[in-house]
């Protein structure tokens, strides 16, 4: 772990600590036990969230290479987990995915491919579901400068997005290989072998058109059932909620987490963010802490027998390597 993200861990730790003591701790507690049989409720919606955006993941597999679905649905947990309960950024949770399907058997070309196409595919339908947001904010009468920053922070995004999609193109390929080049002079690099088995992956990804539709809508779907989980913490907090302003504060707060993504689980944006999202529709600044703490659950729930299952997993090859590489001395 570099010292930056060290930094940032920290910071948002920190972050954290700050907004929970200054709001008043005692507030947030009592705001987090009303939620009662919410907290309940948030992780069952996660977990529904998280089980379809493994499907997503799924369908996104050229038909003969994919892997079981059920192994896309453990690994997208994992994804979720690494993300939010390790000193990581949101890319590291996604390149221990990779590495998790890879020892599931699956070719390193194709899980890196696979993982890259679902994040773009994610983040694109993210994208549209904060400018859904924004458009419900919009119509709801409710329109604040906070809208207005998101979706200044959308405008940026998309051009972002789209030199992403280039860089798998086979123009990026060029760049690449032209960049490794300058790195290392005319001498042969076998990573170049590497980077052409990725973008052949890539572009099978790619030509599966239907695949990319399906895992598009998928995510979509689980977008918006995503907003349920603010709506069943006011419902069940004891505040008026209604699924507009749920879709609202939901799509917002997801559209500052992905801007934090170098933030590891987004630590003190996410809370942040809820406190001035919620303010809008008069939700105090000690219930939106607790929202976002009890938000933070499911990433306990899930992400802790996630992250167990792949030390296993890392185990069972590592020692499975060793037996290999010590046999013939036993012979």
């Amino acid at each position: 772990m570099s010292w930056v993200i060290k930094t940032a861990w920290i910071a948002g730790v920190s972050a954290v600590v700050i907004l929970v003591f200054s709001t008043g701790a005692e507030p947030v507690m009592r705001a987090f036990e009303a939620a009662g049989w919410g907290v309940a409720c948030v992780c069952l919606l996660r977990a529904i969230a998280v089980a379809g955006a493994g499907v997503g993941w799924f369908v996104l597999f050229p038909r003969g290479l994919r892997p079981r679905a059920l192994t896309c649905v453990a690994i997208r947990f994992l994804r979720e987990g690494a993300s939010a309960l390790l000193p990581l950024t949101l890319v590291g949770g996604n390149v221990i995915g990779a590495r998790a399907l890879t020892l599931r058997g699956a070719p390193a070309s194709l899980s890196a491919s696979s993982v890259i196409v679902d994040v773009l595919v994610q983040a694109v339908t993210q994208s549209l579901f904060a400018i859904a947001g924004l458009a419900t904010l919009a119509a709801i009468g409710n329109a604040s400068g906070l809208g207005g920053t998101v979706a200044i922070g959308i405008a940026f995004a998309v051009p972002a997005l789209s030199g992403f999609y280039v860089l798998q193109r086979p123009v990026g390929r060029r760049m690449v290989k032209a960049l490794l080049m300058r790195l290392v002079g005319e001498r042969e690099w076998l990573s170049f072998g590497a980077i052409d088995a990725l973008y052949a992956r890539l572009d099978s990804l790619y030509a599966n058109r239907a695949g990319l539709f399906v895992a598009a809508a998928i995510h979509m779907v689980f977008w918006f059932v995503g907003a349920l989980e603010i709506w069943a913490m006011l419902f069940f907090i004891g505040l008026p909620a209604n699924y507009p302003e749920a879709l609202v504060i939901e799509s917002l707060t997801q559209a500052i987490r992905g801007a934090a993504f170098a933030i590891p689980g987004a630590l003190g944006a996410q809370e942040g963010g809820l406190v001035a999202i919620c303010a809008i529709f008069g939700v105090p600044a000690d219930v939106a802490i607790a929202m976002s703490l009890i938000k933070r659950v499911p990433d306990i729930v899930f992400g802790v027998p996630s992250l167990l299952g792949w030390q296993i997993l890392e185990g069972r090859t590592f020692f499975a390597g060793r037996r290999v590489a010590e046999g013939p001395r036993g012979r």
